[in-house]
């Protein structure tokens, strides 16, 4: 999956590639045969963040670029999955896949992922239910958005759900022209 080149988390956590072209060649090159996919990163997709200064070029090392499928949609077709310090390598994880990271995601080094970089400082192994129990239920504080008061995960979760099912599914047109302003006011050439 494909990233913002100018998030943060590329350039403090991945040391040596950091461009989604970088990423691709070498996937391409240590895998000559598979069927390599590539899906930029759904903000780039809209136009709401800049893309990549060589991103065009990744059509060039890929056997096809997808832009209307659903991440989650996506990671249940595919053997393995490869990333910078996308979060979708986190999301791949939790579906069963092998994931290969070539920046130092929170996940990374742990013995769950095959990790080009080295992560030293990591000297233990943990399982997915370790890890996702550490990111999500110990580590995080969570805030009600109704009471701003303290709350647990599962009242986190309860919350969602009703957030979600009040909300309904938006109108299309309003979608529409919210994509249109952000693509105007926030995404740079």
């Amino acid at each position: 999956p494909g990233q913002v080149e100018s998030d943060a988390s590329l350039r403090l956590g991945a040391p040596t590639l950091r461009t989604n072209l970088a990423l691709v060649r070498a996937v391409r090159e240590a895998n000559p045969d598979a069927c390599l996919v590539y899906k930029p990163h759904p903000d780039v997709a809209a136009g709401l963040r800049a893309r990549g200064k060589d991103e065009q070029q990744v059509r060039d090392w890929c056997d096809e670029v997808v832009t209307d499928v659903a991440m989650g949609a996506l990671l249940e077709q595919v053997d393995e999955v490869h990333v910078l310090t996308s979060l979708a390598g986190f999301e791949a994880l939790l579906r069963g896949r092998l994931v290969a990271c070539y920046g130092l995601p929170f996940y990374a080094g742990w013995g769950l992922t095959q990790d080009v970089e080295p992560l030293p400082r990591r000297r233990r192994r943990l399982s997915v239910n370790e890890l996702v129990a550490g990111t999500l239920i110990a580590y995080p504080t969570y805030v009600s958005r109704r009471t701003g008061r303290y709350i647990s995960p599962e009242q986190a979760l309860d919350e969602l759900l009703a957030w979600r099912e009040a909300a309904g599914r938006p109108n299309r047109a309003w979608q529409q022209l919210r994509r249109t302003v952000l693509r105007l006011t926030v995404a740079r050439p």
